[in-house]
């Protein structure tokens, strides 16, 4: 018998066929699979961290930063020990898969799968088979992670500033729970939603709506920021705060890209609509401030950049090109009109603190964004992408006009859900700790919190001193509210 070679090359490197590259993966694929979901993750870390800690009053801004870091970390765990299956899992209800973990290694090995996705005729005959992407678990499980984690942040904007951080420790696993993982599953995990063919690319109501209203309802129960800081409230570091929103920005060719689940033709198209959609709505919002305010606010080009990036996403792979401009100048124009004027007259809207405006930038864009794609969806792509034949959007005539209506009860199912749950979730964590935090830490700010402060110029983690810290703290000011975070 002849001896083996005296190096061996490890199975990982070997061709086709071996137990680290089998038969069905696509490296292409996985590769980029991979690079979305590190996009998508450097949006939250170290994207939002940068962005919430720098767009805040300065005694918030570790708080912020570190809100956002802690759900990140909170979301990863519970995600890979029960949330991933309830998600993406074998069907449980008919909005909800079973939970179980996704830790196994013959599992993280296997051919990526959703199992619930198999799509039939009303008589029972399969439409469309189940979604199978040519790469491991393992890749799925954290592509989808990651936008679970982002939610989480983007919802936890409405509530800087005062939410109790235990609280918040206590919020995120269970809204994980509860909430998330009914409209991932309801949309894209095999859900009644999906079944029916509501149209959601890549996360317009599962992730932007939901945090939205969740956020919005998390700040009724939560209650306001001292008025002090509801008052005066500027961006601790402007120039931190675009290089967060940059982060945001480029990362959300991950967001959109990635979620055909292939390296194909579809996500080239996502990745460009996705980026004429947020430059659109960034300049139309721009435009407004000057025509109205007169001044041009990088806040507001922030927020313009946001909806815009919002907007396009549930249609980003399914509409054409002029329909993304469309949507770019709408969503920089009618969440510029909630925000600037219906917030101003609406006693509902000024009750409740929502300090990044989440409610517009985030629920109004998605609900809008979604029925736009009811509207705008081209056939052609939707072939591409949908498991419903013939799916279409409403200037396509047929069944078009149905399309919208399904967008509508869609986002309607999705706003209902979490308007309830979140506000349960909010009421039984405020029977074990405060939801708001105490008043002198609201008053003093991460050095109450934390003992650490992000410019701690005066001294390190010391107790609160009139004459050293920010005299807008210890001193009830009356100045009428300028930019777009002192609006809100």
């Amino acid at each position: 018998m002849a001896a083996p070679p005296p190096n061996p090359v490890p199975v990982a490197y070997l061709g086709g066929g071996s137990a680290a590259v089998p038969v069905w993966l696509n490296k292409g694929d996985n590769a980029w699979q991979m690079i979305s979901a590190t996009l998508v993750g450097l949006q939250s870390v170290p994207g939002l961290v940068i962005l919430y800690g720098s767009i805040v009053k300065k005694k918030w801004a570790v708080n912020s930063a570190f809100m956002a870091l802690y759900a990140f970390a909170a979301v990863v765990l519970c995600w890979v020990t029960w949330a991933y299956k309830m998600s993406f899992g074998h069907k449980l209800l008919p909005f909800w898969g079973k939970a179980g973990p996704a830790l196994n290694q013959m599992f993280l090995l296997s051919q990526a799968e959703l199992p619930a996705t198999v799509h039939n005729y009303k008589n029972g005959t399969q439409e469309t088979g189940m979604a199978t992407p040519f790469y491991p678990m393992a890749s799925m499980v954290w592509f989808q992670c990651v936008f679970a984690a982002i939610t989480l942040i983007l919802l936890g904007g409405s509530v800087l500033g005062r939410m109790n951080f235990r609280a918040w420790m206590m919020f995120v696993p269970l809204w994980l729970t509860f909430s998330y993982t009914i409209g991932a599953f309801s949309l894209w995990g095999g859900g009644f939603l999906f079944q029916w063919g509501v149209m959601d690319y890549s996360g317009g109501y599962v992730i932007h709506l939901s945090s939205g209203i969740a956020g919005f309802t998390t700040a009724f129960w939560v209650g306001p920021r001292l008025t002090k800081d509801r008052e005066r409230f500027p961006p601790n570091n402007v120039l931190l705060m675009l290089a967060g929103a940059g982060l945001l920005w480029m990362g959300w060719a991950g967001f959109n890209g990635g979620d055909p689940y292939t390296a194909n033709t579809d996500s080239s198209i996502a990745v460009l609509n996705t980026n004429v959609c947020a430059a659109t709505s960034l300049l139309m919002w721009t435009a407004l401030d000057v025509i109205f305010f007169r001044k041009p606010s990088v806040i507001g080009a922030v927020q313009g950049m946001i909806t815009g990036l919002v907007c396009i996403t549930p249609g980003a792979g399914l509409v054409q090109g002029w329909a993304a401009i469309v949507m770019g100048i709408l969503s920089g124009s009618v969440p510029w009109f909630t925000m600037m004027v219906v917030h101003k007259r609406w006693t509902l809207l000024q009750k409740i603190d929502d300090t990044l405006g989440v409610f517009h930038t985030h629920a109004v864009a998605g609900y809008m964004g979604g029925i736009l794609t009811g509207l705008f969806a081209e056939p052609t792509l939707c072939s591409l992408f949908l498991p419903v034949t013939n799916s279409r959007g409403g200037v396509y005539g047929g069944s078009g006009g149905a399309q919208i209506g399904k967008q509508l009860v869609g986002g309607a199912f999705i706003i209902g859900w979490n308007l309830v749950v979140t506000s349960i979730i909010c009421i039984a964590i405020g029977l074990v700790v405060p939801l708001r935090m105490p008043e002198e830490e609201l008053l003093i700010g991460d050095d109450a919190v934390h003992g650490e402060e992000a410019y701690a110029l005066w001294g390190d983690g010391e107790k609160y001193d009139s004459t050293k810290h920010d005299t807008d703290d210890t001193t009830d000011h009356k100045v009428s509210p300028t930019g777009v975070t002192q609006v809100i």
